[in-house]
């Protein structure tokens, strides 16, 4: 009996997470050796939709590589040896510490050759960055192919690229339509295509040229091809032994938890939110300080400060915050997870927002405390350190009492468009017998009526959202299971409540959850990928929306 194209790519998923974790274990891999050529045949028979035209030949995905290049250390692509470490050190080091702009990691470039990327966000964190590698050198090999003729021998373009970038790394000046000429046949692109794909690259500053991008990996993998001086990639054996065990999400939760004890809020009722660190600030202090009584007030304000970056409206909130309630845990432990953490009685207003009192009671009043978003199954391992008792220094233990649980996140959508909302009443963890369904105090009627889609059903954790394809996701959403979105930490996150709630009983069994999502993307439509860029200023009305909902919702 033939497959499908669906089970063919689940089966590539499978595979490529089972290779990731024998390559993880063993230490060290060559990526174009016979360790890296199961997971890249396996990406290429997935050919996610976010990597576009990976399984061609010889174009070059350029949409792709820019997504990628935001989420990787500057310079990766010059560089022969890439390690992958614990937090070992290297940030009492000299080393600058180079953060890419869309993951928050802390890297070092050793020397000419070696980078060194620190991986202390868990197992997701780890196999999202060898998918995006995996990636890179698959396309260094077309650069390689492209740049030489049918004979192996150097073509004229690929001499002429070289030049261009010894110039641009010297700071000399370029004839940026010449150079866009000779890198369009080494990259198998129009003109049109690269002259475009070279001023999306200038816009970001978090990544080098596409010049100088395309040249280094294309020259590495000549290197390798004609030299013998092959690429590697390795991980640390702190690494090794760390991931799993919760190390940094322990460091992270017992901090939060001294922070509440020593401002004396352990034992009050605790709402615990997953979000941005901005909207609940802006929500919240926004209708104390600025007299805001609705959410089209709300949402004007928070539109004002997106669009212009000289407004003083945030920064007056925040000084407001601060005199009335407003801590900030910024984390040192390595999760990068910052906190925020909002005292309802040290607040001179009487009301979160428009006729939703604080109770009167000061050990009723409730500490709201919001964390930024977490990354795959680090979520388990933050939340569940943060559901269970604080073991203070004087020897005595100290049970939270949390309410409830709201979660606020970005996912892409199967039935709808970007910056659509999406209520989940199940979480399905990806290629696992994991299902977590669960009473959601957010439905679809509390987002009708504000100009927005909603869709509320099954929403899939996957592994990766850089592994998904048209053929899986397809099936997802027209089979039984009627998914209606994705995301990568939902089930991660229930499964901790149920286990801290249930089973261990850390948290009171009757803990409210809120899931919520705003579309970032939708991967079954052409254009409106990951790849594609952000939401901007479409994300802001969903993004306050769910906001304004969740307290509407817990202080009810």
């Amino acid at each position: 009996m033939k497959r499908t194209r669906a089970q063919e790519s689940r089966a590539a998923i499978e595979k490529l997470y089972i290779t990731m974790r024998h390559l993880f274990m063993r230490g060290s891999y060559k990526p174009m050796g016979v360790s890296g050529e199961s997971l890249v045949d396996s990406l290429l028979v997935l050919s996610p939709e976010i990597y576009g035209l990976l399984a061609q030949d010889e174009k070059i995905e350029l949409e792709g590589l820019l997504y990628v290049m935001e989420r990787l250390p500057r310079g990766i692509e010059e560089c022969r040896y890439i390690r992958l470490i614990s937090r070992e050190g290297y940030e009492n080091s000299n080393f600058p510490v180079i953060v890419p702009a869309k993951r928050r990691r802390n890297c070092y470039r050793v020397d000419q050759d070696q980078m060194y990327v620190e991986m202390t966000r868990g197992r997701s964190d780890i196999y999202d960055i060898l998918t995006h590698l995996t990636f890179l050198y698959v396309e260094s090999e077309k650069i390689k192919n492209n740049g030489a003729d049918a004979k192996g021998r150097i073509g004229l373009n690929w001499e002429m690229l070289g030049k261009i970038v010894e110039k641009e790394e010297n700071g000399e000046e370029i004839d940026r339509e010449v150079a866009c000429s000779y890198l369009s046949h080494v990259i198998g692109r129009t003109f049109d295509e690269t002259h475009e794909a070279v001023l999306k690259f200038e816009a970001s500053p978090h990544a080098n040229s596409l010049f100088r991008i395309v040249y280094h990996l294309g020259k590495l993998a000549m290197r390798e091809a004609n030299e013998g001086m092959d690429r590697e990639i390795s991980f640390s054996a702190t690494l090794r032994m760390r991931v799993g065990h919760h190390v940094y999400g322990e460091l992270w939760a017992n901090k939060i938890k001294a922070v509440l004890h020593q401002n004396g809020l352990l034992e009050r009722p605790i709402h615990i939110v997953s979000a941005n660190l901005h909207s609940f600030i802006n929500t919240i202090y926004g209708h104390q300080f600025l007299g805001l009584k609705s959410f089209e007030e709300v949402e004007k304000v928070a539109m004002d400060i997106s669009i212009n970056a000289k407004n003083n409206k945030a920064k007056e909130i925040i000084n407001y915050a601060r005199d009335n309630g407003f801590i900030e845990v910024n984390d040192d432990s390595g999760t990068n997870i910052h906190v925020q953490l909002i005292d309802t009685a040290a607040m001179s207003a009487d009301s979160i927002l428009e006729g939703l009192k604080i109770p009167k009671e000061t050990k009723k009043k409730p500490v709201i405390l919001v964390m930024d978003y977490a990354f795959g199954e680090q979520a388990y391992e933050c939340f569940d350190e943060l559901l269970k008792p604080y073991e203070a220094e004087d020897g005595k233990t100290y049970p939270l009492d949390v309410l409830s649980c709201s979660i606020m996140g970005k996912a892409g959508i199967l039935t709808g468009k970007k910056g659509d909302i999406m209520i989940p009443d199940s979480h399905v963890f990806e290629g696992t017998a994991d299902n977590y369904p669960f009473k959601n105090e957010l439905s679809k009627k509390d987002f009708e009526g504000f100009g927005l889609g909603v869709c509320q059903g099954t929403m899939f954790t996957v592994l990766g959202t850089s592994l998904q394809n048209k053929d899986v996701l397809s099936y997802l959403m027209e089979s039984s299971w009627k998914a209606i979105g994705l995301e990568m930490e939902g089930a991660h996150y229930q499964k901790a409540i149920q286990s801290e709630s249930l089973i261990r009983q850390s948290i009171r069994k009757n803990v409210k959850v809120l899931y919520a999502y705003y579309a970032s993307d939708n991967p079954l439509e052409t254009g409106s990928t990951l790849a594609s860029g952000a939401l901007g200023m479409d994300g802001v009305k969903p993004t306050y929306l769910i906001t304004y909902k969740i307290l509407e919702k817990i202080f009810k």
